[in-house]
Formats: structure tokens, sequence, C-alpha cells
């Protein structure tokens, strides 16, 4: 009896267990299969996802402009040294400050720098010092243009000499005058803060002299043809294109009707600043749509005597670049025009270029009523043009 009692509960524990062991393996399927019925449910989307805000970088530089470096007799004896050598850094010492606050710093070499081999000499066919353009490098000067009416003065050799002078300065970029075809096909482009620019010279002409057949190169003649294709070379190369004119009537603060043609044929081009030289006197300031147009800077320092040849202009404009977006803005912006006078004593000694803001009536008699006057030249055709603005606040502390 008691062996089957013990089977009796043996065969009832497997029955409990296979019985348990049915049910748990029917829930395990069955919650298995009801998982696989769930639909995932996708994650909610971001209805305001965050925006990358457009790209946009800003490019500026400040262009600075004066007139004619036109040397003679006592411009360049002012500058001898007791040692036989020549030095000009304290004709150029009062605007130097303001110079090298410029990001670029144009002039017009009027006079060829052939050097004292060659023989120095004054009007009418002149030939200056190298010592010259030493001066106006360390001044702060790197934008030069060799194209004017005297660049032919001393012939072939003068021009050699100075286009080898200007080569072997560096940073400094010269249009103009070349010594072969190859020179005059060189890159005339450069860059600076971002902003890439071309610059150019011409010159309406040579006082009669020719220059010699095949020998083009020596000097860039005013040519509509030549001038259309050097700019079109570049203008898409580059953010903007300056180009020095050699032009107009000597002694007149009125633009004749070529200059105002020829400055409508180049911004037709698309030519951003025009830099005019040649009357030895200031004219005005304008623009042509969005060009840039200084019909004359007047004389920077001269040997001449009358007060209208003595007092020149310091023009500046800021060149603003603008990227958004793989978009390219240029604009000019604050173009300014300021009042320099050449100061000597007699003799023709103690040359000194001055900024208006550092004259007194010891200076210049009546030298405010002057100011206003020839103010009112610079911005009379464009009132937009900003006058009498410089001041000691725009030096370059050294």
């Amino acid at each position: 009896m008691k062996l089957k009692q013990w089977r009796k509960v043996l065969y009832v524990f497997l029955y409990v267990l296979i019985f348990f062991l049915l049910i748990g393996t029917s829930l395990y399927f069955f919650d298995k299969k009801k998982n696989s019925d769930v639909i995932p449910i996708p994650p909610i989307e971001d209805k305001n996802p965050e925006v990358e805000e457009p790209k946009r970088e800003e490019y500026n530089i400040r262009l600075g402009m004066v007139g004619d470096a036109l040397y003679h007799t006592g411009c360049y004896k002012d500058g001898l040294q007791s040692d036989g050598t020549y030095n000009f850094d304290k004709q150029l010492a009062d605007v130097t400050p303001i110079v090298k606050n410029y990001d670029l710093a144009y002039y017009n070499q009027e006079t060829v720098l052939g050097g004292v081999e060659l023989g120095l000499s004054s009007y009418p066919t002149f030939n200056s010092p190298k010592e010259v353009g030493d001066a106006f490098i360390k001044a702060g000067f790197n934008l030069v243009s060799l194209a004017n009416n005297h660049t032919m003065d001393k012939g072939q050799k003068a021009i050699l000499n100075s286009v080898a002078y200007w080569r072997e300065q560096t940073n400094v970029l010269t249009a103009g005058s070349y010594d072969s075809f190859e020179d005059k096909a060189r890159s005339h482009i450069g860059e600076k803060n971002g902003i890439t620019y071309a610059f150019f010279a011409y010159t309406y002409g040579t006082n009669g002299l020719s220059v010699p057949k095949g020998k083009e190169y020596l000097v860039n003649l005013f040519d509509e043809a030549q001038v259309k294709a050097d700019i079109e070379a570049v203008r898409e190369k580059v953010d903007v294109v300056l180009v020095s004119m050699h032009w107009g009537v000597e002694y007149t603060h009125v633009p004749t009707e070529t200059q105002r043609r020829q400055a409508q044929f180049l911004a037709d081009l698309g030519v951003d600043v025009i830099i005019g030289s040649h009357p030895h006197v200031i004219q005005p300031i304008e623009h042509i749509g969005k060009t840039l147009v200084i019909y004359s800077l007047g004389n920077f320092i001269s040997g001449q005597n009358e007060l209208v040849r003595r007092i020149g202009m310091i023009a500046s404009v800021d060149i603003n670049k603008v990227v958004e977006n793989g978009v390219t803005t240029i604009s000019l912006d604050n173009v300014k025009g300021d009042l320099v006078y050449t100061e000597r004593t007699s003799g023709f000694r103690n040359f000194r270029i001055l900024p208006f803001y550092k004259l007194d009536d010891s200076i210049l008699p009546n030298y405010i009523n002057v100011k206003t006057k020839y103010e009112a030249i610079i911005n009379k055709n464009d009132s937009t043009i900003q006058v009498g603005t410089l001041s000691k606040a725009d030096e370059v502390v050294s």
C-alpha cells in the first residue's frame, strides 16, 4: 500500500509539472506573437529644426590718393646731403602719418627716376634722383603711376633705369611704363585684406616726344581699344579696378569734355575708381553711376610758384566687400577730399607738404578763406563728397 501511495503522489506531481510547463510555453508564444503584431511608431519630427545662419564675410581696405610728384630743380636740390647723396624724407614727414593709415596709397611719379648717372634736370625735360622713390615708399606709398607726359623726357635709357629701380622694390605695384612687351603683359593684380584689385595707368601723350616704333611698351598712351582689352582681361578676376588717367588741360579747375567722355568710357567698362592727374591744380570729385571719378588731384609737390599750383588734394575712399551666400558685393564708401599745401622757405629750400589742419596764418596768410575756396571745388558737382575732415586723429601713432 505504501508503494502505491508514493506512485500516486509522483504521478500527481508529474501531471502538475506538465500542466505548468504547457501553460508557461503557451504564455511565452502568445506574448511573442503579441509583440510581433505591434506596429512601431516613428519618431516625431521637429517641425522647427534649427536653421543655419547665412554665412557673411566682410572685408575692407582704405585707399588714399595724392597727385603729382613734380621735381623741379629746387625740389631735388633740397634733398642733397653733405656727402653728395639725396634724401627727401623731411619733405614728406608731415603727411607720412596720414599716408601710413591707408592700406593702398597712390601717387603719380611725374618726373622719371632716371637717376644721377644720367644728369638731373628740370623743366622742360625732367630727370630725378631715384631717392625720390625711396622717400615715397618709406612714407607708405605702394601704388605708383609712371604714365604721364614727361615719361619720355630723357628717352629710353631713363625709362629703363626707372623700371629697373621700381622692379627692385617690394610691395609696390607700378603701372604705365615698362622695359618690354613681356613686362607690359605682367600681372597688374594685387590683393590686400581679402580684396583683389587691378591697377592700370595711361597718358594722353608725351609732349610731342615720339615713342620709338616697336617699343610702345615704354609708356602707355591712351588708346580705347587697348584700354578696353586691358580691363576686360581682368574685370571678372578681381573685386576692384583702379585706373590712373593723365589727362585734361593744365591749370584749370574744370574737367574738359574729353575727360568726361573718357571717364564715361571707363565707367562703362566697369572701372571702379578713376584717378586723374596732369592739370597741376585740383578738380572736382564725382560719381558716374557706381564709378568714382577724381578728375585731378593737383600737385603733391613741385617747384611751381602760384598758390593754385601749391595746393593739392588727398582723396580717400573705403572699399568694402561683403560675401554672403556666395554672392559678392562691392561698395565705395566715405569718399573724402582734403587739401595739402607745399610750403618752402626762400631760395626754394626746406620743402614740406602740409595738410591744411597743420596750417596757420604764419604759414599761409588767410588760410581759412583759402581752405573754404578750394574745398568748394572738390565737391562742387557731388555733395556726397566729404571735405575738410582730416585731423591729427587720422595720423598713425609711431
